[in-house]
């Protein structure tokens, strides 16, 4: 897919172009640290991590390009050898009132030793490329997410998922002296989200992250469960 590698690249340049005349750049920089990195209801690295992230605002327009990743402090047991879990994200945001569209390119390092392809800009069917389209809306107190894998290794070949696609709905139940808890459930591919080890391959939605986050300035803390594979996490996390 080396075709959607130059697209998403020029995509990214063009974007960048739109702020070029503009007087000062809204540039951010920071990072959180995270007991364990939780993603949509599974736990990727079984490690505390550290997660670094810069976004730029075009001024004029609104778009937002960063990236984001994900770096496991400590190694965890892989399919030939120990390993760190690495993440690495670039995406595009455009936002047009409550609602925001996204272009996410996740990039997961392989395991070494297991023959995969670690080349950053793989967008083959089996490479560590997978190409998300996602839309996104908050007003008060409501958030909503639904997103779809629309290129690269986008789970055709896990488990027989096509397609594989996520949802998710958020309320924030509370907001009272500097504490905020948000309560929210999602729902995606079972066997692409949860339970990844079925006898029979039905590829089915089903509700697979489920919890409450509750933050308060830098430091929020989120209770994470799976109905699917049956699994908690209790995360803690700081932002820097």
């Amino acid at each position: 897919m080396k075709k959607t590698a130059r697209l998403l690249t020029l995509a990214v340049a063009l974007f960048a172009g739109f702020g070029g005349t503009a007087q000062a750049a809204d540039v951010k920089i920071g990072a959180d640290v995270v007991s364990s990195y939780v993603w949509r209801g599974g736990e990727l690295g079984n490690s505390p991590a550290i997660q670094p992230a810069i976004s730029y605002t075009c001024p004029k327009t609104g778009l937002i390009i960063g990236a984001w990743g994900s770096y496991a402090v400590t190694e965890a047991d892989g399919k030939l050898a120990k390993y760190r879990y690495q993440e690495v994200d670039l995406y595009a945001t455009i936002p047009a009132g409550p609602f925001s569209f996204t272009i996410t390119d996740y990039y997961v390092v392989p395991e070494p030793n297991i023959g995969s392809s670690s080349r950053t800009f793989d967008f083959s069917s089996d490479g560590p490329n997978v190409v998300e389209a996602s839309v996104a809306y908050a007003k008060d107190n409501l958030s909503l997410l639904a997103a779809i894998n629309i290129a690269g290794n986008k789970g055709d070949n896990t488990n027989g998922v096509k397609n594989a696609k996520y949802l998710e709905a958020g309320y924030k139940v509370y907001d009272k002296e500097g504490y905020t808890a948000k309560a929210f459930v999602g729902a995606g591919d079972q066997d692409y989200y949860g339970s990844k080890y079925l006898v029979q391959k039905n590829n089915t939605i089903s509700i697979v992250n489920a919890g409450i986050t509750v933050a308060k300035d830098r430091y929020t803390a989120s209770y994470i469960y799976n109905p699917d594979t049956e699994k908690s996490n209790l995360v803690f996390m700081a932002s820097f």
